[in-house]
């Protein structure tokens, strides 16, 4: 894997496909292969940029992260991806510098922390402290919050699959979880939204309640130039949830734009 030197850390990243340049921030606890299932399909319209985060730090530091590593990696405009915080890394660099962000999508994305996620998120922090594993914490403590009942009980083979998936990845270990989570418990962009000029897809699961669709609302009415969409079937993950579906509409936003 290629990397660059940008913010003052060394940053991983992987190229596929070709076309205009995709950038695509990774999750909480996850590095850049975690969009495989998006990337297989995006890489054939877009040259996708899948970039790893730092593991400590706010929003704001890990969006300064990505525009530093889009200006050493030549990149001077992009389709902005993430999702859950690298969503709220997404909005925070096209707020800041709406330059480099020719499309933003924001997907099971909030505007501010409220006490229900902190409850939540701290609660992912006791789970990976008491297990002393940030893969075991992921699975046994995040994937429930991430799938439906109803893919645990018809899919439990996939479930396990990306179980191992998890497993297989590098992972940071449990203070470093608990350093980049605090960037989730402490994200607030309300007052960031009104300065996102680049239009904008914002998408819930419909049975998501870490970020659920309380926060419909207050995205779309912050980002002037803003669609939401809900995806019916899916939880906090539709990008494992419904591949297909999730796919096919973010691309019909992204080729819109």
């Amino acid at each position: 894997m290629p990397t660059v030197q940008a913010n003052g850390i060394e940053i991983y990243y992987e190229v596929q496909g070709e076309g205009e340049p995709m950038v695509l921030i990774p999750y909480l606890a996850a590095d850049q292969a975690c969009y495989a299932f998006q990337v297989a399909e995006y890489a054939k319209h877009y040259t996708c940029f899948s970039v790893d985060l730092r593991g400590a730090g706010l929003s704001e530091l890990l969006a300064a992260d990505i525009a530093a590593f889009m200006q050493a990696a030549g990149v001077g405009q992009a389709h902005i991806f993430g999702l859950s915080l690298g969503a709220a890394a997404g909005m925070w660099l096209a707020a800041k510098h709406p330059e480099k962000v020719k499309s933003l999508s924001l997907h099971s994305a909030w505007t501010a922390s409220d006490p229900f996620l902190r409850a939540v998120v701290e609660g992912w922090q006791i789970i990976a402290q008491a297990l002393a594993s940030v893969p075991e914490m992921i699975i046994q403590g995040i994937f429930p919050w991430c799938f439906t009942p109803e893919m645990y009980a018809a899919r439990p083979e996939y479930v396990e699959s990306l179980a191992e998936f998890v497993r297989s990845r590098p992972m940071p270990p449990v203070d470093a979880f608990i350093r980049q989570s605090g960037a989730v418990l402490a994200h607030d962009a309300t007052g960031a939204l009104g300065s996102i000029q680049a239009p904008t897809l914002i998408t819930f699961g419909r049975h998501d309640m870490v970020t659920s669709t309380r926060f419909a609302a207050p995205l779309s009415e912050g980002i002037a130039n803003s669609e939401v969409l809900v995806f019916e079937d899916c939880s906090h993950a539709p990008i494992y949830e419904n591949v297909e579906e999730f796919n096919q509409q973010t691309l019909a936003f992204l080729q819109r734009h």
